[in-house]
């Protein structure tokens, strides 16, 4: 299926979940497709880099929390705003990010990258929970609009269209660059750097590519948040949830494809809901930690690339 009609029947599809939800009339069941949406529009920044590239990244809350934050900057600044214009920003400034760690930290190789990252996270939270502007450690409250903007109702109603036209974008670019020459170069790098570089690929230009595009997307996922909890503070922005479910579930769905990340985040997020609901929120990163050690084991190229070997 070439682009044009894989947009439209991602965007067709993500129309036919928001009536659906909107049909059941019920807040709790925007509240679980705004949650698996998110995490789709994660893993998929995650798997730009992580999966496509070769790059682990233990950063996503920094680029997830600068998004967030960015919106708390803007609501502050200019309350008139809209929202996917402060989206905008956010990606802007997390993509920023990315480039810049990137041109800082990607001739390290390996596991020197993931500590850089997992430092950047440390950093950014730091500088954030120290910035009184934002509400440093007390947090930041911030009032949503009672009703939304264009499709009236609720604005949690809103919120859920906006994350699923982040989710058709990022789809559509993960797909985008798995068929391109992008996507090979990215394959290179993964497979044998050294190789790479010797038969002319430009493997640090495509290595600050993939860090700015998965830093914006992060950055993007994370810029509605503050609208939806109304309350963000260090410890719920830069929670240990998102960096957890942001690997688990394209490594769960698989990494080599853009339909990994739908699926780990499908099935894992599902799950999450599930049993937030019958037992308790604190077992979300154990399920996820279990079901990635599970499928590194038994399934290292995920969900997708199980089904692709039995095929074959």
């Amino acid at each position: 299926m070439r682009g044009g009609p894989f947009i439209l029947v991602l965007i067709a599809v993500a129309a036919v979940i928001f009536g659906l939800a909107r049909w059941l009339d019920n807040s709790y069941a925007f509240f679980v497709g705004y949650v698996v949406v998110q995490y789709i529009v994660l893993g998929t920044a995650w798997n730009i880099l992580g999966g496509y590239t070769g790059y682990v990244n233990f950063g996503i809350t920094a680029f997830f929390a600068i998004g967030a934050y960015s919106s708390v900057v803007l609501h502050k600044l200019v309350p008139a705003m809209p929202l996917p214009a402060m989206i905008l920003v956010g990606g802007v400034m997390a993509g920023i990010v990315g480039i810049g760690t990137g041109y800082l930290t990607l001739r390290l190789r390996g596991v020197y990258f993931s500590i850089a990252t997992l430092a950047l996270a440390v950093v950014v939270q730091t500088l954030i929970t120290n910035w009184d502007f934002v509400g440093g450690a007390r947090g930041a409250y911030v009032l949503r609009p009672r009703t939304a903007p264009l499709i009236g109702g609720g604005y949690i109603d809103y919120l859920f269209l906006i994350m699923l036209g982040l989710c058709v974008i990022s789809l559509a670019t993960a797909r985008a660059i798995e068929r391109s020459s992008l996507g090979y170069g990215f394959a290179a790098i993964r497979d044998d750097e050294a190789a790479a570089e010797a038969s002319g690929v430009p493997t640090l230009k495509l290595k600050l590519i993939a860090t700015g595009l998965s830093g914006g997307f992060m950055g993007m996922a994370g810029a509605p948040l503050p609208f939806y909890v109304t309350y963000l503070d260090p410890s719920s922005g830069f929670s240990l949830n998102y960096a957890v479910n942001a690997i688990a579930m394209p490594l769960i769905g698989g990494t080599s494809t853009w339909l990994g990340p739908v699926v780990g985040a499908v099935l894992v997020g599902g799950l999450q809901e599930y049993l937030r609901v019958t037992i308790s929120s604190a077992v979300n990163v154990l399920v996820a930690g279990v079901l990635m050690v599970v499928f590194v084991i038994i399934a290292p190229q995920g969900i997708v690339g199980l089904f692709k070997r039995k095929r074959q």
